[in-house]
């Protein structure tokens, strides 16, 4: 990943974090069906997912939700897993064989009696520009 941010770096409101790009793939899809236990036929059967409003086989939301994870976890390595936050609304589905570019920006950083705290807006976006994923992430900032 381009531009990988050091953990002795500063952080500000308005800094862009450091994004990337992930390919919804079948077997990607298979795995998290296995690793979850989400076996809908939604996200594994083509016949089957033919029939819904999507017309085809969909991703599961939560394995994009883990992609946003991973940017907060590659941006904030010393405080996202200790205490970091998502609060997430699913917009579109993403279909096997899309590219979705995860992406972020420092919103704000506020004063709290336990440090800095920074909120994070967040999200995935589709090959068309269309956000598959958007909220916000809060995480405190290492001291």
């Amino acid at each position: 990943m381009k531009g990988l941010r050091r953990v002795t770096d500063r952080f500000e409101a308005g800094q862009p974090l450091c994004g990337f790009e992930r390919e919804m793939t079948a077997t990607r899809i298979k795995d998290y069906a296995d690793a979850s236990g989400d076996h809908n036929p939604a996200h594994l059967d083509p016949e089957y997912a033919r029939t819904t409003q999507f017309g085809g086989v969909i991703a599961h939301g939560m394995l994009s939700m883990a992609w946003v994870s991973e940017l907060m976890a590659v941006n904030f390595p010393l405080t996202w897993h200790s205490g970091g936050k998502m609060k997430l609304r699913f917009r579109a589905p993403v279909f096997p064989g899309e590219t979705v570019t995860v992406f972020g920006k420092i919103d704000s950083i506020r004063k709290t009696e336990q440090g800095e705290v920074a909120t994070c807006n967040v999200g995935c976006r589709k090959p068309d520009g269309v956000e598959a994923l958007t909220g916000t992430a809060t995480v405190p900032l290492p001291g």
